[in-house]
């Protein structure tokens, strides 16, 4: 029903072509990455390498990227969940988009993330590198697509054919 209710907003519409989430985003999931993400265990990311090559292998695209950290985030936890993630499964990322600095999303009710203001830029020079190809998004968590639909839709707007994404989980 989500993809329904963003694809019947004229904004948003053709965005994202699909997104695959490997996991339901449940607590002991939830414990887990957040284990990973906010307290630094890195090592907990190899868990998920099998199954996200799997799915990746599936998808047809001529560049992978990642949703990006805003550089006080990156410093507060010392590296990027889904650039990990990337990296952990032998994938070679193309840093196409650059973010601002923001409030956590995981501080904000589902209607905040949705209302949010774009946060991302594609980075500059890429365009001409993007036209016309298809790109995937990789993240760790699915919950209102915002963060998805904001960065494909910078991509969109940049010439970029087609947008996916992939997520470890999905809230």
């Amino acid at each position: 029903m989500d993809c329904i209710r963003w694809e019947q907003d004229p904004k948003w519409t053709g965005v994202l072509a699909q997104n695959t989430s490997l996991f339901l985003y449940n607590e002991y999931l939830k414990e887990y990455l957040a284990r990973f993400k906010y307290r630094g265990d890195y090592v907990l990311v190899k868990a998920f390498t099998q199954e996200l090559q799997l799915e990746i292998s599936k998808i047809k695209y001529d560049f992978i990227t990642t949703i990006p950290l805003s550089p006080e985030r990156l410093q507060e936890r010392g590296f990027n969940q889904a650039e990990a993630l990337a990296r952990e499964a032998g994938l070679t990322t193309e840093p196409l988009l650059i973010r601002r600095h923001s409030e956590k999303q995981s501080k904000k009710s589902r209607q905040q993330r949705i209302d949010s203001e774009e946060v991302f830029e594609v980075k500059s020079g890429q365009e001409a590198d993007i036209s016309n190809k298809s790109i995937l998004i990789i993240d760790d968590i699915y919950t209102t697509g915002t963060t998805l639909r904001q960065g494909a839709k910078k991509l969109k707007n940049a010439g970029a054919r087609e947008i996916s994404s992939i997520t470890l989980a999905r809230g």
